[in-house]
């Protein structure tokens, strides 16, 4: 047996479940957090599920345990050990694995062997706690899921021709993190090329759009999204969402359908790309100068009541990129704000 809060799991974890799984037949590892805490138990179970697949004999269970915790008082141990004992089942625990002082007690308590795994943290420096305090400095103790848990999205939205691309390669570059291209230039691209196959004189004035089309940006879109923050550093920027998009079916269709309005997210920052200062270049794939003032409007309003910190940039590159990074430095300062897990008397 292993349990633990495992908030968020790390590389530490990990190391003391494949130590369980290397030496016993069946494993299981009860993930008991308090319902207090931050992060869903569903989805450390399926984190954990993921990183252990190549063991099917490690079983994870969840329970919530609310108790406080007291490692002086024997009734308080009575209780969370009643938590692990409906977890495990009626099967009896030969050993029970842990990196902590008190896995001797829960050893006792079950009639087990106590294994200790690492209880210096010499082999992996890493505790929850470090990590809640500090994820972007603990980045790489964590597994592609709980990065993309982790991850601050930054998105950069803006009229035609505004550098929202530019800007969201030059933020991952500085940072060197990934960013998601924009998908429904893409799509612009593959009909066009389809357009002239039947017509080779046709222009981006002859693509039509209807609401799937617009469907499928915004489904491409945060898929590529959800991908490139499993694999990202602790910001990931992204060229467009699903609020842009929908600016953009207003435009073509002349509203936005409710499937592209309810599928919005909720962003760390938006990045507003003024299209004043930035000549309009015609790559072929470009509709809309006469409308850039409008759609920059249009964003302002849009962004103004969706609950997301936004910052404009304006002026030449140089001077929105200065003012990008300041705004994402002060994003990464901040941190992240998780709840405090349950803690012993005196506990720090």
């Amino acid at each position: 047996m292993v349990v633990g809060k495992f908030y968020p799991p790390h590389a530490g974890h990990h190391a003391l479940i494949a130590a369980a799984a290397a030496r016993c037949a069946t494993v299981t590892v009860v993930v008991a957090p308090a319902r207090r805490e931050s992060i869903p138990l569903e989805a450390r179970l399926d984190w954990l599920r993921e990183a252990h697949a190549h063991t099917p004999w490690v079983q994870f269970v969840g329970r919530y345990d609310d108790h406080p915790v007291d490692y002086a008082d024997p009734a308080v141990w009575d209780a969370h050990c009643a938590v692990f004992r409906a977890a495990v089942g009626p099967e009896a625990v030969d050993a029970v694995f842990t990196s902590e002082a008190y896995g001797a007690e829960l050893a006792r308590r079950f009639d087990a062997v106590p294994v200790s795994v690492d209880p210096d943290r010499r082999t992996v420096p890493v505790s929850g706690t470090a990590v809640r305090a500090d994820p972007a400095g603990h980045w790489q103790w964590l597994t592609p899921p709980v990065r993309a848990w982790f991850v601050r999205r930054v998105v950069v939205v803006g009229a035609e021709s505004t550098g929202t691309t530019t800007m969201a390669a030059a933020l991952a570059a500085h940072y060197r993190t990934g960013w998601v291209p924009e998908y429904g230039r893409e799509l612009t691209a593959r009909k066009l090329a389809r357009l002239r196959e039947r017509s080779p004189g046709a222009s981006v004035f002859d693509v039509s759009w209807d609401r799937d089309d617009f469907r499928t940006v915004v489904r491409e879109q945060q898929a590529a999204e959800d991908a490139a923050a499993r694999s990202s550093g602790p910001l990931l920027f992204c060229d467009t969402d699903a609020r842009a998009t929908a600016i953009w079916e207003e435009r073509y269709l002349g509203s936005a359908s409710p499937e592209v309005l309810a599928a919005a997210r909720r962003p760390a920052l938006y990045l507003l790309t003024d299209h004043r200062d930035v000549p309009f270049t015609d790559d072929g794939l470009r509709d809309g100068e006469h409308l850039r003032g409008w759609m920059t409007e249009r964003f302002r309003t849009e962004l103004a009541g969706c609950g997301v910190p936004v910052v404009e940039l304006a002026g030449p590159h140089a001077d929105r990129l200065v003012r990008a990074v300041a705004a994402c430095d002060a994003l990464l300062a901040a941190g992240w704000s998780l709840a405090d897990p349950l803690v012993a008397p005196g506990t720090h």
